[in-house]
């Protein structure tokens, strides 16, 4: 299912780069025509999201959110550079599902994004599309982990590994289930296999500074784990 993210911003270069980066990922962007009747292409869009900015022409954010929640349950991502404790707390009041400062870092804010639609939508692990970790993103499709603006391109063993252990959430996934589950997603891998995999994995993490975020558990087998403010 193609999701549609509805964004009301009035700087054009901040749609333009949002626009971009979020088709990357298979998300349809539509943004209002006119900024005095954005319930009229809201309702046309039928979004899945919307993206509202705070200071708009003619109507603020808050006025907007209060109009689509009269009428729509579709959850609303607050935009904005105003960082007072209050505007979040109105927003959030409103309906408000999350709230992003500016300056932001466009792949924590497709992290929200992708966290708010799950949450919404009941997305399932083949429709997924990315797994934050550790601050870093899990591209699904692509096979590749980024963070911080690097990205390390990782084989298909590798890169399965590392879903397997992320999804096992801070627990001790065997040797014997890995080499079991790479087996029956028609990886073919032994122990030597195996063991070679992890050792790089580990290197090509260590490239995004995620160095120790793969574990050995002696004797039973490896555990992604949640590095220090490393996020989730």
């Amino acid at each position: 299912m193609e999701m549609n993210i509805f964004i009301v911003e009035d700087d054009a270069s901040i749609f333009e780069a949002l626009r971009q980066r979020l088709e990357k990922w298979s998300l349809r962007v539509t943004g209002p025509r006119d900024f005095e009747d954005v319930m009229g292409d809201f309702l046309k869009q039928q979004p899945h999201l919307v993206i509202l900015d705070i200071q708009l022409p003619r109507y603020d954010g808050f006025y907007w959110c209060r109009e689509i929640r009269a009428v729509s349950k579709v959850p609303i991502l607050f935009l904005s550079s105003r960082d007072h404790p209050m505007d979040m707390v109105m927003a959030m009041n409103m309906g408000a599902d999350d709230y992003v400062q500016k300056p932001f870092h466009m792949d924590v804010l497709l992290a929200k994004i992708q966290a708010v639609l799950r949450r919404t939508y009941a997305y399932g692990e083949e429709t997924m599309d990315v797994i934050e970790w550790n601050g870093a993103l899990l591209d699904l499709k692509r096979g590749v982990i980024r963070r911080d603006g690097r990205e390390a391109e990782l084989t298909k063993n590798e890169f399965y590994i590392l879903t397997v252990l992320v999804d096992a959430k801070d627990e001790i996934v065997t040797r014997q289930d890995l080499i079991r589950k790479l087996w029956e997603d028609e990886h073919f891998v032994n122990d030597n296999t195996l063991t070679a995999n992890i050792t790089r994995l580990r290197q090509k993490l260590a490239l995004l500074e995620l160095d120790g975020a793969i574990v050995t558990k002696k004797g039973i087998g490896y555990m992604a784990v949640t590095l220090e403010g490393g996020g989730t």
